[in-house]
């Protein structure tokens, strides 16, 4: 008896020790991480408030060792969703590996308390479910910006046609627009242009910039036709006005082909869940009666 408590107290100092010793090794490595100022980024989303450290962690020992091509993609996925502000790609690429962690022994490990047998393949899941949801999130972020661009576009030029046509030249008139415009992303990205055109560098390199960060064909459109403006000293009212009588009959374009699918969108829903419901009411009924008379 006494042989056996000295063997249970030595496990559980082995124990005991090596968990000592882990967190001491990961609090090592995580004094050893610069701290990390957010006074000039975006915040964070709520839910991935909580587990940033742990992704400043992976992305300190880990993030490095990603493939530089797959940065770089990451990079314009997040500079088209307007998260550039909000974390780096190594940043992203961490949040993807401890996401996968995360998801995948969290639903293994709720599988397995409950006795099921499948929690192999729900961990698996979980694995795939964690590491795909950033990109998912970041996709839905950038369609979400991409619809309030276009559709706040023909209004932010039109704040640059009075402000040219007042006598304003075009640098001027998108300061304008941007002090008195509505916020939102196409406001943001006259902001950048702004900044950039301040810090040196041309106004066309800045137009082009946003282009690349867009990656819009109606922004395409509007960067070119300003550039060959200023190139051939066309009227940049005139050029302007033309930009925006084009992007205002594309909108409406967009917004009448959308309705026109309304209609085959609703097939779906109408077919699976209205007409049954309709259906199994109208047949009660005559089902009870049916019954009730022993036909």
């Amino acid at each position: 008896m006494n042989l056996d408590l000295i063997m249970l107290l030595g496990l559980v100092l082995v124990v005991g020790g090596t968990v000592v010793l882990i967190v001491w090794a990961l609090a090592g490595l995580g004094w050893q991480m610069p701290e990390e100022d957010r006074g000039y980024l975006d915040p964070l989303p709520p839910l991935l408030r909580p587990i940033w450290p742990l992704v400043r962690f992976f992305s300190h020992y880990i993030g490095s060792r990603v493939p530089t091509v797959l940065l770089e993609r990451a990079y314009q996925q997040i500079a088209r969703a307007g998260a550039n502000y909000m974390f780096t790609a190594e940043e992203f690429y961490s949040l993807r590996i401890l996401g996968a962690l995360l998801a995948g022994g969290l639903l293994w490990l709720a599988v397995h308390r409950m006795g099921a047998g499948l929690s192999v393949p729900i961990g698996v899941f979980g694995l795939l479910l964690g590491f795909f949801y950033p990109s998912i999130w970041l996709n839905r972020r950038n369609t979400t910006r991409r619809k309030s661009i276009l559709k706040q576009l023909p209004m932010f030029l039109d704040y640059i046609i009075l402000g040219v046509e007042a006598g304003m030249n075009f640098t001027g008139a998108l300061g304008q627009t941007v002090d008195k415009g509505p916020a939102g992303p196409l406001r943001q990205e006259f902001f950048l242009v702004l900044r950039d055109v301040r810090a040196g560098l041309s106004r066309s390199d800045a137009l082009r910039r946003m282009e690349e960060r867009l990656m819009i064909p109606e922004i395409s459109s509007f960067v070119s036709a300003i550039i060959q403006a200023e190139q051939v000293g066309a009227s940049m009212g005139k050029i302007l006005r033309l930009q925006a009588d084009r992007r205002r009959s594309e909108r409406f374009q967009r917004a009448e082909k959308l309705a026109m699918e309304a209609p085959v969108k609703l097939i779906f829903p109408l077919v699976v869940f209205i007409f049954p419901t309709t259906f199994i009411i109208l047949a009660f009924p005559i089902f009870m009666m049916v019954k009730q008379q022993g036909l």
